[in-house]
């Protein structure tokens, strides 16, 4: 039998740092969250300059009158902020006719094995490059530099993820105007261009069995002519790019756990994506179950024939649809280059605070009369509700990662009175307890996930995946298990700091309920990721991670869940 890990007891109460933020668990002895991610956001160089479609958020729903939540549509393509590369971005589909055609042409980040995603963080300083060549030009790292870094510290094999370190976005990127100096200037040639690796490197890098290789410059492409055969040299072999990461002066030459990780777009070339790496602690296990492939995805894919976002109760009450839209079209792998427009709270995704509780200052009596009432009748029962301006760059990566403790309430399924529609089964702390006494107490730091089994079962195409969302939601059929107020509460008394479900929401289908948990989970510093899917899959110990897009001020969180073991 494989070595499991040891249960990793993660920060209770961690602090989120900003765009180069570290959080520290409670105990030393359980390592170092590093962010190795670029903020997006609409004022910062977060998109491919040359007439690729520029990243927007449109804050169009607001706590008031006409909703109880905060969300914002995302117009959000996979070349934003820190990015993942994938073989498709390089290799036409088999069976195209096109050159260098072949399987791996379909491993879309959709389908990306999810231990390509984690590996060992082998660091190479080449910051000596930085800015040594002439405008529009970019500094090449050489083989020798690999195998200089080899010489000092260990060869680099299977299972390794190769980060070249030269300081580019640590050093340029910036709000706009003087952001223009981290792209547009060099398209320009009015600047140098950023380091990297020459087709020679890359392909020793790949012949090393390495996974993956990963860089702090806007792309794994070197100024002015050499990206395309850097490129192939890569993903050709099965590698995948990190591109656009920041930060890597924090981590040591080897020995950190490193994860990149994004949205399941369906067919996506490439995507936007959050990296992060684990330094001390328990990075040697995660670095041993990522070498041995022990790594499970948790997310749902991304594709617009799915139900990927709410969709309200009768009519008008809808969530923006997740939508793809094409643009430039690419001979050379027949496909189109694509961006997305979609609720912040499309597929697998994070809930902060900020969704459900206004800022600071903020006047009930805006809110309608109804719910109004469910404040009165909420405060009554468990006091007053919070307040919160943590949206989701604000959470620390910490929070949203620890060992996994999976309370299995499918037996609740069925068990709400069909008369009583729209209505869901009531996880409450009685089933808490009743795990905890089958399998020991939560500990701070555990990351609870409720197992229903309903997105399993219902995440299909439509018209069919109505049984997902639209039916339950309006009483055609049972909802989803989802924990009530008191559950949450009896949680946080534990010290557990993030909630997961493999339903839609962790609020259930009553519109009062959901509110209830929702002010719930903000007001105790809780968060939420919810349309989880293949619990089930998990041992009794896994570590359970999960990183969203970090997107400046954003009030929902897409992302990717995975799990070692």
């Amino acid at each position: 039998m494989k070595k499991r890990l040891p249960i990793l007891t993660l920060l209770a109460l961690a602090m989120a740092l900003g765009q180069g933020g570290t959080a520290r668990a409670a105990d030393s002895g359980q390592g170092r969250f590093v962010d190795l991610s670029l903020i997006v956001a609409e004022n910062y160089p977060c998109t491919w300059a040359t007439g690729f479609p520029r990243f927007y958020m449109n804050r169009y729903i607001r706590i008031g009158p006409s909703s109880p939540y905060n969300s914002d549509l995302l117009q959000i393509d996979g070349n934003t902020g820190t990015q993942i590369d994938v073989p498709p971005h390089s290799i036409p589909r088999p069976g195209s006719g096109l050159k260098n055609a072949g399987p791996l042409g379909l491993e879309y980040t959709d389908r990306t094995p999810a231990w390509k995603l984690v590996g060992e963080a082998c660091v190479i300083d080449v910051t000596a490059l930085l800015d040594q060549a002439p405008n529009g030009v970019s500094p090449l790292v050489k083989k020798e530099h690999i195998i200089a870094w080899e010489k000092k510290h260990r060869p680099l094999g299977q299972g390794d993820i190769v980060l070249l370190w030269s300081g580019y976005s640590d050093k340029y990127y910036r709000p706009m105007p003087e952001g223009r100096r981290f792209l547009a200037l060099p398209l320009e040639k009015k600047t140098p261009a950023w380091p990297d690796p020459d087709p020679e490197c890359m392909a020793y890098m790949a012949k090393k069995g390495v996974t993956a290789v990963g860089c702090d410059s806007p792309t794994m492409g070197p100024m002015p002519d050499l990206a395309a055969a850097v490129h192939d040299e890569g993903l050709l072999r099965g590698l995948v790019f990190t591109e656009g990461a920041t930060n890597l002066r924090k981590l040591p030459p080897t020995g950190a756990f490193y994860c990149m990780m994004g949205p399941r777009h369906f067919e996506g070339p490439y995507g936007e994506g959050r990296a992060f790496a684990i330094v001390g602690g328990q990075a040697k296990d995660l670095i041993k179950a990522a070498r041995e492939k022990r790594v499970a995805d948790l997310s749902v894919v991304m594709a617009a024939n799915h139900p990927l976002t709410w969709p309200g109760r009768g009519v008008s009450r809808h969530r923006h649809p997740y939508t793809r839209a094409d643009f430039f079209y690419e001979p050379a792998l027949d496909i189109f280059h694509h961006t997305h427009l979609m609720d912040s709270h499309a597929g697998t995704h994070l809930v902060p605070p900020a969704y459900a509780l206004p800022g600071p200052g903020f006047k009930n009596k805006k809110y309608s009369p109804e719910v109004r009432q469910w404040l009165k009748e909420y405060e009554g029962r468990f006091g007053k509700r919070g307040t919160s301006r943590t949206t989701v760059e604000k959470v620390p990566l910490a929070q949203t990662s620890g060992n996994a403790r999976v309370i299995d309430v499918r037996p609740l399924v069925g068990t709400a009175e069909g008369s009583q529609w729209p209505a869901s089964p009531v996880i409450t702390t009685a089933h808490i307890e009743a795990y905890e006494k089958k399998t020991g107490k939560l500990a701070p730091g555990d990351v609870v996930l409720f197992r229903t089994g309903h997105v399993d079962t219902h995440f299909k195409p439509l018209p069919e995946g109505k049984a997902c969302m639209e039916n339950p939601i309006n009483g055609l059929s049972e909802g989803w298990p989802a924990p009530d107020a008191e559950a949450i509460q009896h949680l946080a008394k534990r010290g557990i700091r993030c909630v997961g479900t493999d339903a839609p929401t962790l609020g259930g289908v009553d519109p009062k309920q959901a509110l209830f948990t929702y002010w719930m989970l903000g007001t105790q510093g809780m968060v939420g990721v919810e349309f989880l899917t293949g619990l089930g899959q998990l041992p009794a110990k896994a570590v359970f991670l999960f990183a969203p897009v970090k997107i400046k001020g954003c009030h929902g969180g897409p992302g990717r869940a995975i799990a070692l073991y």
